[in-house]
């Protein structure tokens, strides 16, 4: 490969622009068909900055519900990329249906609460739209204690010491340090460069600073580096989902807002660390029912910005195997 040309656009369906015309309540769905692989992550991400901008606190209760389906959130979306990826480096369907089997577990937990698997609409502004069912807290404890444990073990050994994969994967799309600052990448682009950068510990919402986890990080910058990190980041999110479990208290899973919410005039910026990087949400209100302005600032663009430094010199086939380790949604690049 000798040169790059990035053309993104293809898929523009004007998210940003009809959020214009509909209430703020009404534009969280946009966010589940954004990155549609991580919906809860982009709930929670539009709903904390309307909550900021309307000055709206959230009851406890719906703190560590929101935490709990987060870092669900975050193993079934690194579920997929892990598996996707492999299939990339040439590993033709086994770990990719190992995956899909282990993300099928934890779409179950979605359903059983909302009713939904792919696109949840789960989040509320002051909270979650629907507590969780009796059934729920044994059905996670069983996921988080027993299978899921056992199951990434299991690609410990199928997948981090595989010979065929550190040849595929090690030293291709390589980002150093510098490269990943100057690009503004996020998640675990950025963590592969050694770089520790983690908003639920650089800018905590929800109450992540009472929650102890780890940020894994690589020091090679290439797509081994984060397929590892991701293999670890759900150990770290089952870790955070046991201490949400153990301490979820009681009380009510939303504070009462108007379906037409009518925030004062102003501006608000709120972001979250979602399985791509940081995801972040800009409203702007003018007092109406609809915000004035609404942007997003989406990991999968910003992290695909560097795809040319990362492929030139490299061989088509590797090109693949990069493209494949940054992890996208063609739907969060073109909102």
């Amino acid at each position: 490969i000798v040169d790059v040309k990035m053309v993104v656009g293809y898929l523009h369906r004007s998210m940003e622009k009809l959020a214009e015309e509909r209430t703020f309540t009404q534009n969280i769905p946009f966010t589940d068909r954004m990155d549609y692989l991580a919906a809860m992550s982009g709930n929670l991400g539009y709903c904390l900055s309307v909550e900021k901008l309307a000055g709206i606190d959230v009851p406890e209760r719906a703190q560590y519900l929101r935490v709990i389906f987060a870092e669900l959130q975050r193993v079934a979306s690194h579920l997929m990329a892990t598996g996707t990826f492999i299939n990339d480096c040439g590993a033709w369907q086994t770990p990719v249906m190992y995956c899909l089997r282990d993300r099928e577990k934890v779409l179950d937990l979605f359903e059983m609460t909302c009713g939904a698997r792919l696109t949840t609409n789960y989040m509320r502004i002051g909270g979650v739209a629907f507590d969780v069912p009796d059934e729920f807290l044994p059905a996670l404890d069983r996921l988080v204690n027993d299978d899921l444990p056992y199951r990434f073990e299991e690609y410990d050994q199928l997948l981090v010491g595989n010979e065929i994969i550190m040849m595929r994967a090690r030293d291709v799309g390589v980002v150093t340090p510098e490269m990943a600052i100057n690009a503004s990448l996020s998640g675990p682009l950025l963590r592969s460069a050694g770089i520790a950068w983690d908003l639920r510990k650089a800018d905590p919402y929800c109450g992540y600073d009472r929650y102890k986890f780890d940020i894994p990080v690589g020091y090679n910058g290439d797509a081994y580096d984060r397929m590892t990190i991701r293999i670890e980041e759900m150990k770290q999110s089952l870790r955070i989902i046991r201490q949400a479990m153990h301490d979820l208290p009681g009380g009510p899973h939303k504070t009462d807002v108007p379906l037409a919410i009518r925030p004062p005039a102003g501006e608000a910026y709120s972001r979250v660390e979602s399985p791509k990087g940081e995801l972040g949400f800009y409203v702007v209100s003018d007092g109406g029912p609809a915000p004035y302005r609404w942007h997003v600032r989406s990991p999968s663009l910003i992290n695909l910005s560097v795809l040319r430094e990362m492929t030139i010199g490299q061989s088509i086939a590797d090109a693949i195997v990069t493209l494949g380790s940054i992890d996208i949604n063609v739907g969060e690049l073109d909102r």
